[in-house]
């Protein structure tokens, strides 16, 4: 007679992929800092307590993106090689968490990094009044395409400046212009540094021949300011496969964006 037999290695740790949501005016930044209360920090020290993870070097925990103080997010993501699975960890994690909801789940590769997405957008509620909003959407395509921002973003000396910009959408809310930027990878404070320089060129106070000469001579060292951090918020990461949503949760954290609004206005 023979048998089927099961082995199952104890030792075994499933890599999963949580999307989550957060408020950042209540955090100085994302990325976790020596005795600072950020957004990743917070979640990896609830991770550590219900023993989800031992550390973030053993269970090899990634993040999507690393958003500035005040830089909302109704969409990021981390992965980690998980020591248990709980059936309810979305819940045991948003419970827990103040100013941050966990709504979405998956399991994914081992070999899955989360900073290497399809695409990323990122979405600004800019104040309408007293700018010329045509102005401002006749200025934004000079964004699109593959450019050199390094007039356009604070790029890091082991950064390539070089990026693309997909797509640039607008629509408008109350009194507010949305601008919804869709790439890959940004650069950091990219997205802040170009609506400055939109702004501008609404109020009357740079021209587009200004944008398109900074863009075409990165060397040239030019300045056209950062817009607030708080109207920004990273609405989307996208990948080749699915999450699994909790949609109760997933109701709390898109009260977060409205919340913002509120704020703002």
């Amino acid at each position: 007679m023979k048998y089927n037999i099961l082995i199952i290695n104890i030792n075994y740790k499933m890599k999963i992929a949580l999307k989550f949501a957060y408020d950042g005016r209540y955090f100085y930044g994302y990325a976790r800092q020596p005795n600072l209360k950020t957004v990743e920090g917070e979640i990896i020290k609830v991770l550590i307590k219900h023993k989800l993870i031992k550390n973030t070097k053993e269970s090899k925990f990634r993040s999507a993106s690393r958003t500035d103080k005040g830089v909302s997010a109704f969409c990021n993501i981390i992965s980690f090689n998980a020591n248990k699975l709980n059936n309810n960890i979305l819940e045991l994690l948003s419970n827990e968490l103040v100013n941050i909801v966990v709504y979405a789940m998956a399991k994914v590769e081992p070999d899955f990094n989360p900073r290497y997405a399809k695409h990323r957008q990122y979405r600004y509620y800019l104040n309408s009044k007293d700018i010329d909003i045509e102005k401002i959407i006749s200025a934004t395509s000079i964004f699109t395409g593959k450019h050199n921002f390094s007039n356009f973003a604070r790029v890091e000396k082991h950064k390539n400046p070089v990026r693309t910009i997909d797509n640039i959408v607008f629509s408008e809310l109350d009194d507010f212009l949305i601008i919804d930027f869709f790439a890959q990878t940004y650069l950091w404070q990219q997205v802040r540094r170009i609506v400055s320089a939109l702004e501008k060129v609404g109020k009357g106070k740079l021209k587009e021949k200004q944008i398109i000469e900074a863009l075409e001579n990165p060397n040239k060292k030019v300045d056209f300011g950062v817009a607030p951090a708080e109207p920004l918020i990273l609405k989307d990461i996208v990948y080749d496969f699915n999450f699994r949503l909790n949609q109760n949760l997933l109701n709390q954290a898109k009260k977060f964006e409205q919340k913002i609004i509120s704020f703002l206005q």
